[in-house]
Parts: C-alpha cells; structure tokens; sequence
C-alpha cells in the first residue's frame, strides 16, 4: 500500500521460451507446481494467488495484486501496488532451466505511477528496471531496447524493455497476434461504485466478484469467455477470461482521487471487427476521463481502428507514438481524453 493510496497502474512481463523436454509431454511451464509458483516466484513479487482457472491451453491466477499466465512456453506476470515484479526473472529462469527451456525473449512494460515515490527499487526509476533486466538475461538476447513513449497527457507515457535471440519475430503458423493494454483513469463515478462491496453483506471475493462481472456488463465484453473474478475488501476487482488459447484480464482501483482500471485482451489482426467492439465496451463498463492505449503486433492493421472505436463514444486523440522493438514488432501508444477536458 502506498502512502498517498494503492497504485493501480500494473508492471507487466512477459518471456517466452524454446524447447521441451519429450518426457513433459508438451506441457512445458504448466508443469511448474503450486508450490513452486506461490511460494519461490510469487513471494518474491510479494503477491499470492487469490482465485485460478484453466483449460487445455494454458492457466490462468488472480492474484492479490493482478494477474498470472502460465502457457507451456509463455509466462505473464502482472501485478500493481509495490510488488517488485522484475524480482520474479531468477527464479522464473531457473525453474524454466530445469524444464528445459530456454529463453527466448522478454518483454517489460508499464504506464506513470500515480505514486511514483512509493515504488521500492528497482522499480523507484524505469533506468533502475532496464538496468536490472539487463543484468538478469542470458546474454543471448542479444538484441535489446528500451525507451519512453511519450504523450501530451502528463499523466499518460509508456514504458518499454524488449529483448530477444532474434531481431524480428515470425507469425506462429501463419497468424498474426496482437495485444492491447489499455489503461484508464478518472473513471465514472457512479460507475466505479460497482466496485465497492457492501460492508456487511457477508459476500466473500468469489460471490462478491462474480456479482460486479454480472451488474458491470464486463461479462459482456468477450461473450463465451470462461470468467474467473474476485472481489477485494472493501474495494477493488479482478477478472481473468479465458476464450480458447486468448486470454483477457480487467483489474479494477475505484477510490476517488485515484482511480484506475486496466483491460489487457490479444487476438489476431484477421478478426480485427472485435477490437472495436471490445474496445467500445470497455469504455461503457467505466467512461473514463483519460485513456491509454498501447498496441503490440508486428503488423499496422489493429491501431488504425483504436481511434474509430472511440471517438464516436466522446473520447479525443491527444498524442499517438510508434516505436519498434525486437521481437514484439511496432507498439504504438495513443492517448484519449473525454471532450469536456481541454
């Protein structure tokens, strides 16, 4: 907890890996126990499992603070408040070592922290996290860079750490993958009250999160989508979906003065039509004042369509950045506030 209120705004990594040993029967990073997960990954982060859900692609964990992804060869760890996510890189390559996996690459983002001084090192300066990644990879990942997108919003700028074996990256079998990370702040009033629990209601997380997913209509943003939510005390939320081999997470800081929500989805740039919807129906679920939006694809086919989705809905496009990193393709990073704020 921050001294001056929870910080909302996530780290995010994500690393991918190569290789299997036969004999783990494709599973890879699935086979990485509870125990091994919880308490020699998590307990460095200073997080721990809330609620979990799986299918036969990957797993999925709410955690106290945000969210955990377990493919066979993929692994993302998000997580807010003062975790200290970067910590998780060691111990994480070592358990993959034993499985026989071998790193390939490593992706590190994340927004401005509403509470900047409250962060314990190395997350205190975004040159304290790339040097300590730099430090924690296998000199293989040759090809690395980090930078700063800006935006004409103060608030809003976007930190990114690729590294990777390989200066580009190829589509896994022929499709081409995008993610988006959405963050929102100055949410609707009336509309974050949905995120607080009634004192005194006996509701535990589980009951309590499912009602906020029903009442919200964020079970509506990927309808089918398998929905694991959690409610905190007294306030706050998280939800993990999953649709197949996708995943989708939303993790929820209501209180006044700070408010904060995330919605992360990927998908593939040949169904572009749902980004638009989803992206429409995350702005209903919380009107924000101000919004971020990074897209990572190797290809330009998902961001042009982020303003049309909305700007129909009363949001304006402040700034937008475009970078490229190794591996992870062009991020571009736009900016939205409402109308009324000049």
């Amino acid at each position: 907890m921050a001294l001056s209120g929870f910080e909302g705004f996530e780290k995010r990594l994500e690393l991918h890996f190569f290789g299997d040993d036969p004999k783990n029967e494709g599973l890879g990073l699935r086979l990485l126990d509870f125990e091994t997960l919880d308490e020699q990954i998590l307990q460095a982060v200073q997080c721990t499992v809330v609620s979990a859900v799986a299918n036969h692609y990957f797993d999925a964990y709410v955690l106290s603070e945000s969210s955990l992804f377990v493919y066979p060869t993929k692994i993302i760890i998000k997580t807010c408040g003062t975790t200290q996510l970067l910590k998780s890189v060691a111990p994480l390559l070592r358990h993959a070592s034993l499985l026989g996996l071998t790193l390939t690459s490593c992706r590190y983002t994340r927004g401005n922290f509403i509470f900047p001084a409250a962060q314990p090192f190395p997350h205190d300066t975004f040159q304290n996290e790339v040097v300590y990644l730099e430090d924690s990879l296998p000199d293989s990942l040759y090809y690395r860079k980090a930078s700063v997108m800006p935006s004409k919003t103060p608030s809003h700028s976007w930190h990114v750490f690729s590294a990777s074996t390989e200066a580009t990256s190829y589509p896994l079998n022929g499709d081409v993958m995008y993610t988006i990370e959405i963050c929102m702040t100055e949410l609707d009033s009336d509309l974050a009250r949905s995120f607080f629990q009634h004192l005194g209601d006996g509701k535990n997380g589980d009951t309590a999160g499912k009602e906020m997913t029903e009442i919200t209509g964020i079970g509506e943003i990927i309808p089918g989508a398998l929905i694991c939510d959690f409610a905190f005390d007294p306030c706050g939320y998280s939800m993990n979906g999953i649709d197949g081999d996708r995943h989708s997470t939303i993790h929820v800081t209501p209180e006044d003065g700070f408010s904060y929500a995330s919605y992360e989805c990927v998908g593939s740039v040949y169904d572009c039509d749902d980004i638009v919807r989803v992206l429409k129906r995350v702005f209903k679920v919380f009107r924000p004042a101000t919004m971020s939006v990074s897209t990572t694809c190797v290809s330009h086919d998902v961001w042009t369509l982020v303003a049309g989705a909305l700007v129909p809905l009363g949001m304006k496009c402040r700034s937008c950045a475009v970078d490229e990193f190794p591996a992870a393709g062009n991020v571009v990073y736009q900016t939205f506030t409402a109308r009324r704020n000049k």
